[in-house]
């Protein structure tokens, strides 16, 4: 699988369709910069961050974001090649606050 990158809009027209996931791979503490509803954090610094992915459902598609999308991108590309099908937020938070 591979990983597509998306812009904002296409980002927020996604996140209605059936069967995604939001995740946000940023640490607990960024938060205060903004969420998207609904989205799981899952910190790609915390060791664990490849076990806690091997646990979702491959079956799902994962909008995945990050304060600026150079976090996200590398989220997306390990889940990518293990099976899972990724979008990452262009600009991350950031680009999606300034929509």
């Amino acid at each position: 699988m591979k990983m597509k990158n998306l812009s904002p809009e296409e980002f927020k027209n996604m996140l209605d369709e059936e069967n995604t996931l939001v995740i946000d791979v940023r640490t607990p503490e960024e938060e205060i910069e903004g969420v998207i509803e609904g989205s799981l954090n899952i910190n790609i610094m915390d060791p664990s961050f490849p076990t806690k992915i091997e646990t979702l459902d491959k079956a799902k598609k994962y909008l995945v974001f990050c304060r600026s999308g150079g976090r996200s991108a590398t989220a997306c590309q390990f889940m990518a090649k293990n099976g899972f099908d990724t979008y990452n937020l262009e600009g991350g938070i950031i680009a999606w606050n300034a929509m």
